[in-house]
């Protein structure tokens, strides 16, 4: 980046902080070098904007273990003891011995570097700039004792492992009275759910992170850089250990990944080694199965289609699909609606734009049944009606989701439909868990109030089930005039 304070952060990094531990990145208390992609990790995280003001507040950095988070945690924090007078600078994780790791490779910078000593007193857990004020500390999530800060700058390690959101609700909002704040967290993957069985901080982030990306929402003040392998990539290959890191072969040993793989489970090593997340509930589709059905490709104007309509009010989402109802079905997204991150409780779906889109979608294709749920949507379905579109009731009960579940997750399985490749409907297909009782199993969330979508998904299931059908004949409509009775 030509504007930010990326380059002086990492020539801080180079000049005064060192390696604090014998590793493949060199002798404890050698020189640290930054790599490239940790130099433009650095530019584009302390990035400016034209005014001169800092371009990020919050920020989300993922990578598998041993990619040289700590150290460059550290180095981050110590630099910003140096950012302003009376700094307050943190290093935040789950539990305090967490929290002290971070913390404890910058106190051992400071032991190793005559400049960085003379500037700074070390304490148990705080560092202090001699005569300025600036301070740095550890805590852990014991977020109720925490109110009153002030912090400047603070580095959260493996945001994950967060219990609840509370300690990083209270960081966040006390940053407010901070001029250009940054609040880092540095992490691995792991389980989607906290404590309380619904969607972790860092999940939630992370998929915040993939909206901006696809371009659902704009937020210029966040930032994600994620290291990962592909859901699909097979775990036990050393083309996919080398894809997820970006510190394999040079801060990471190889051999050590050869020997991982055979003695850790599954799931911990696609987590801790690849960065990649895992469901505590198991995920419905297989990874990689829909990824493999692309085409990329539109369905055609003119096209038969059935769409899929899966609405609500408010607090959740609003989605439509569209479904070709050809030999091989193809899946699109028309439009989606969700609540976005900043938006209050008294967001609402905007029905007529809602009820906007159903009507052009009917312009543009061959619209054989506009397939849909009319709970708390019955003003739409009404008027859709009226207006002699094709709506066709499809309640969502385990008589009708069951079959429909089954014949969409054969499809995928057995690559008989297609898709697009749109990113809001894999993201919702990837939020998606069987729930099997004695009537059979159905699609449903990890956890009963998590805020993951799967709107989406439901509204295809629904589209497939009936494009794959042979239309109902309509029978001929009767009209009595009353005056000839």
């Amino acid at each position: 980046m030509r504007r930010g304070d990326g380059p002086a952060v990492v020539d801080f990094i180079e000049t005064l902080c060192t390696v604090t531990k014998d590793s493949f990145a060199g002798p404890s208390g050698s020189s640290l070098t930054l790599r490239d992609w940790q130099q433009t990790l650095l530019a584009h995280l302390f990035a400016r904007r034209p005014d001169g003001r800092r371009r990020h507040r919050i920020a989300l950095i993922g990578e598998p273990r041993k990619n040289g988070k700590s150290g460059l945690g550290a180095g981050i924090a110590l630099d910003g003891l140096f950012e302003c007078e009376g700094a307050e600078v943190y290093s935040c994780a789950g539990d305090k011995e967490q929290a002290r790791i971070v913390f404890g490779d910058a106190k051992r910078m400071v032991d190793a570097s005559p400049d960085l000593s003379e500037a700074i007193k070390p304490y148990k857990d705080a560092l202090e700039v001699i005569g300025s004020g600036s301070v740095y500390r550890c805590l852990s999530a014991e977020a109720f004792t925490k109110e009153g800060l002030r912090p400047t700058r603070v580095v959260f390690d493996e945001l994950h492992v967060q219990p609840n959101p509370d300690l990083w609700n209270v960081m966040s909002l006390a940053m407010g009275a901070q001029l250009d704040p940054l609040i880092v967290a540095i992490t691995t993957a792991g389980v989607k759910t906290d404590s309380r069985g619904l969607d972790s901080i860092c999940y939630q982030l992370f998929q915040y992170g993939q909206r901006l990306a696809a371009g659902e929402e704009v937020d210029p003040t966040f930032f994600m850089a994620w290291w990962g392998a592909p859901d699909e990539a097979d775990h036990r290959l050393e083309e996919t250990w080398r894809i997820a890191n970006p510190a394999y072969g040079d801060l990471i040993d190889p051999e050590d990944f050869a020997s991982a793989v055979k003695r850790t489970p599954e799931a911990e090593f696609r987590t801790k080694r690849l960065n990649q997340w895992v469901n505590t509930a198991t995920a419905w589709l297989p990874a990689g199965a829909w990824d493999a059905c692309a085409t990329g490709g539109p369905i055609e104007d003119g096209a038969e289609v059935c769409i899929g309509f899966d609405g609500s009010f408010n607090g959740d989402s609003t989605a439509i699909t569209v479904v070709s109802c050809t030999e091989v079905p193809h899946v699109d997204v028309i439009a989606a609606w969700e609540r976005p991150q900043q938006a209050g409780q008294d967001w609402t779906v905007p029905i007529l734009e809602v009820e906007d889109a159903l009507r052009q979608a009917c312009r543009r294709w061959n619209v054989r049944e506009i397939v849909c749920d009319p709970y708390r949507w019955g003003r739409t379905y009404q008027v859709l009606e009226e207006e002699r579109l094709p709506v066709v009731e499809f309640p969502q009960s385990p008589a009708r989701m069951i079959p429909a579940t089954t014949r969409f997750y054969e499809s995928v399985m057995n690559r008989t439909l297609t898709h697009s490749g749109d990113p809001r409907l894999a993201r919702h297909l990837s939020n998606c868990v069987i729930r099997t009782d004695s009537r059979g199993s159905r699609l449903s969330k990890d956890a009963k109030h998590s805020p993951r979508k799967i709107d989406l998904a439901v509204s295809a299931v629904m589209a497939l089930e009936r494009a794959v059908q042979e239309p109902e004949p309509d029978p001929t409509p009767q009209f009595w005039n009353w005056a000839d009775l």
